[in-house]
C-alpha cells in the first residue's frame, strides 16, 4: 500500500519530472515498487519518469485518462 506521500509524489512526478524537490524516501519506495525510473542527469540532478505501473496507480486513483 502506498502512503499519501507517495501518491502525492506520483501525482507531482506526472507534472514535473525533476525531482530535487522530492523526499528521497518517497522516491526509493516508488522505485522499489517499479512505479517510477530515476533518470541521474549530468547536472547532478535526477529525472523521474512514471513506469506503467505508475501511470496504472494514478489512473485508479483518478488521476491519468
Amino acid at each position: 500500500m502506498l502512503s499519501p506521500h507517495e501518491i502525492a509524489t506520483l501525482m507531482l512526478l506526472e507534472t514535473n519530472p525533476s525531482s530535487e524537490n522530492f523526499d528521497p524516501g518517497d522516491l526509493d519506495a516508488l522505485c522499489e515498487r517499479q512505479l517510477v525510473l530515476l533518470e541521474q542527469l549530468t547536472s547532478g540532478y535526477a529525472h523521474g519518469r512514471l513506469t506503467a505501473q505508475g501511470r496504472s496507480v494514478l489512473r485508479s486513483v483518478g488521476r491519468v485518462h
